[in-house]
């Protein structure tokens, strides 16, 4: 019964939530494309002719409005879930920290990269505080990542959660990039503990 109450609360702030309608008003797979949005309008990470690299891609709306958005651009989706295709769009269904995965976005680009975008998270368990960590898991593995596919003075954006690993991934970010800002997008749920490091100009 709880369960269900809970489920029906879900719908009915999906329901109500505007930027759910206005996504598919607009034609994108989720209300995630509002945070791209926003973070591009405050940050300025996209141009066009840059190559890009979107981690945890699924369902794609990210990579749908990059590819929607901007002109001359190589992009690539990756994520363990299948993606629906993207026009202009390579995607890859397998795990970007596997060394088989990094070869296979390596050939595709043959250079390095522009820009690298995450809005990974693992599924919820409802411990805010475990959630918290394994997310930030994520996001150092796409520090990671980043420093290996990014070149000079390319930019990072991935979502973290607040909590124990916070300053530790800001502190890696800031090593690495010569600026590093947190930002949670209007869009983003308020009772939600997300919010996105933006790191920007790749050291040499």
């Amino acid at each position: 019964m709880k369960k269900n109450r809970i489920s029906k609360n879900w719908i009915n702030k999906q329901r109500r939530d505007i930027y759910v309608r206005q996504s598919k008003i607009e034609g994108y797979r989720s209300r995630a494309v509002y945070k791209l949005k926003e973070i591009n309008d405050k940050f300025k990470i996209l141009r066009n002719g840059q190559s890009i690299v979107d981690l945890g891609g699924a369902p794609g709306s990210w990579s749908q409005y990059l590819s929607s958005t901007l002109k001359n651009t190589k992009l690539l989706a990756i994520d363990l879930l299948e993606i629906q295709e993207i026009k202009n769009v390579k995607l890859m269904k397998g795990d970007f920290t596997d060394d088989i995965y990094k070869q296979k976005i390596k050939s595709f680009f043959n250079t390095k990269i522009d820009l690298v975008i995450s809005d990974m998270a693992v599924n919820t368990t409802g411990n805010k505080n475990l959630d918290a960590i394994v997310t930030g898991e994520l996001a150092m593995e796409s520090i990671e990542f980043a420093k290996e596919m990014l070149k000079t003075n390319g930019q990072f954006v991935t979502k973290i959660f607040m909590g124990s690993s916070f300053n530790e991934i800001v502190s890696e970010s800031k090593k690495y990039f010569r600026e590093t800002s947190v930002f949670k997008p209007p869009s983003s749920r308020k009772d939600s503990k997300e919010t996105f490091l933006i790191s920007k100009f790749l050291r040499s």
